[in-house]
């Protein structure tokens, strides 16, 4: 019996700066929460297959990747799938969940703006490394912001 080869579905963990700091959009699919994501289809590049998947679920049209095109992936599950999530910012506050036309309804039943521990009590445990990871981009990225910050506010050195 030759190896079952994984199967990729790829995502985007999307992220929307407010007063109150980084909200994460989840999509819930029965009572299954998890960033906007779906098959990697013949021929298509992952981040293609994640931005369409974004803007298939949401209607989120304006992704930023800010934070580059790098990415992490869970381990194997349902039948050797494996998903690849990237990170990316957005504008879009109202979030609109078509009809698929092949389901007939929409994809997912609901979907939230959530700050991390909100997420993180929603998330199953497989996609919490995924978080942590885009938590830790975040976090990388303020601290950065924060420092040419810094750096532009110091008076000019005297020769």
């Amino acid at each position: 019996m030759s190896p079952r080869t994984n199967r990729l579905s790829a995502g985007v963990v999307v992220v929307r700066e407010t007063r109150d700091g980084w909200r994460f959009l989840l999509l819930r699919a029965f009572n299954h929460w998890d960033f906007p994501k779906g098959m990697v289809e013949r021929d298509e590049e992952p981040l293609a297959a994640a931005i369409r998947e974004v803007q298939e679920e949401s209607l989120i049209a304006d992704l930023q990747f800010d934070w580059g095109y790098e990415f992490t992936e869970t381990g194997p599950y349902s039948r050797g799938k494996v998903a690849r999530y990237y990170v990316a910012r957005t504008r879009t506050v109202e979030v609109t969940l078509p009809i698929s036309e092949m389901l007939g309804r929409p994809e997912h039943n609901e979907y939230r703006w959530v700050d991390s521990a909100a997420a993180q009590r929603l998330i199953s445990p497989r996609i919490a490394p995924v978080l942590a990871w885009a938590e830790a981009k975040l976090a990388d990225s303020t601290v950065t912001a924060q420092a040419s910050l810094l750096v532009e506010e110091r008076p000019p050195l005297e020769e």
